[in-house]
């Protein structure tokens, strides 16, 4: 038998890999339009964020207690790293970003981060550093990326602030991928999705000080619109998401992982046209066949590579 077919079980677990990733992406690339509507409705962006993951948490906590600390200091640091990286710094840089610069800055910096984690896994694994091919696809996909991006703005500025906020949570995201990856070897994902909701909400509520909660939000909370998007943004993006995502870089590593972010834009712009109604343009469409042709592209010389 060849060297070069895999067990059936690797390659399966793989294929449900790249599965979640796409549920996962997906969700994540409508919560951008559910967080619009519930900014049109009135609610603060960190507002917003603290109460999808204690709700993501409150869910978890309910089925998920027989652990409540890690085996050692050291872990539960990681774990507590992992909140802050992938909830409070992620979250607040990228919503304060948008203060400071324009949205097309901030959706194309953010979008770096599957090149920042090739960057990091080709300096901290020898064994796992990516090949030619993938760097080339990757740069293909940020391309159409960039290209999604500006098929509703061409008004790109370089702006300070703004502009190394949105760097900082695309930076924040990838080590939230490698520390994960790490986790994912020693514990069960449900307690590294909880500790990670946990740490990520504690560690944004002095935040709320700058910008407390609405002054009406409980009459805003129970409206139908808001609830339905809340829920999504809770239990779909947070939660299941989350745990989707752990998953997918256990099977498939961050790298790989890392990769399907560049799908988002699609996705959101897609729920945009549907959802709000927005146009795209032939640059839009030019994007997406980009960013679809650039994930083939290192993929396919990837696996011709591990081949030879």
């Amino acid at each position: 038998m060849s060297s070069s077919i895999k067990p059936a079980h690797t390659l399966k677990s793989k294929i449900f890999g790249h599965v979640w990733a796409l549920i996962t992406v997906v969700m994540w690339g409508v919560s951008f339009v559910s967080t619009r509507v519930l900014l049109d409705n009135g609610l603060g962006p960190i507002e917003i964020y603290i109460y999808r993951f204690v709700l993501a948490y409150m869910v978890v906590a309910s089925f998920k207690h027989s652990r409540w600390l890690a085996r050692s200091w050291r872990d539960e640091a990681l774990l507590a790293l992992c909140g802050v990286l992938s909830g409070s710094i992620y979250f607040i840089a990228e919503n304060t970003a948008l203060q400071y610069t324009f949205v097309s800055n901030v959706s194309l910096l953010t979008s770096t981060s599957p090149l920042i984690t090739t960057l990091l896994v080709a300096l901290m694994y020898k064994s796992e550093r990516p090949g030619g091919g993938m760097v080339l696809g990757s740069l293909v996909a940020f391309m159409g990326v960039a290209c999604v991006i500006f098929n509703s703005s061409t008004n790109v500025e370089i702006r300070p602030l703004g502009d190394f906020l949105s760097l900082a949570a695309a930076f924040s995201w990838a080590l939230y991928s490698m520390i994960l990856k790490r986790l994912n070897a020693v514990y069960d994902i449900w307690f590294i999705t909880r500790k990670t909701f946990f740490y990520g909400v504690l560690t944004a509520l002095p935040f709320l000080i700058g910008e407390p909660p609405s002054h009406d939000a409980l009459s805003i909370l129970v409206r139908p619109m808001v609830a339905g998007n809340l829920l999504f943004l809770g239990l779909g993006a947070s939660l299941i998401g989350y745990v989707l995502w752990a998953m997918t870089v256990k099977r498939v590593g961050a790298l790989k992982a890392n990769n399907y972010m560049y799908l988002q834009p699609i996705i959101t712009m897609v729920v945009s046209v549907i959802l709000l109604g927005e146009q795209v343009s032939v640059i839009g469409y030019i994007g997406c066949a980009l960013i679809l042709g650039g994930l083939w592209l290192g993929d396919y010389l990837q696996r011709r590579a591990v081949r030879r």
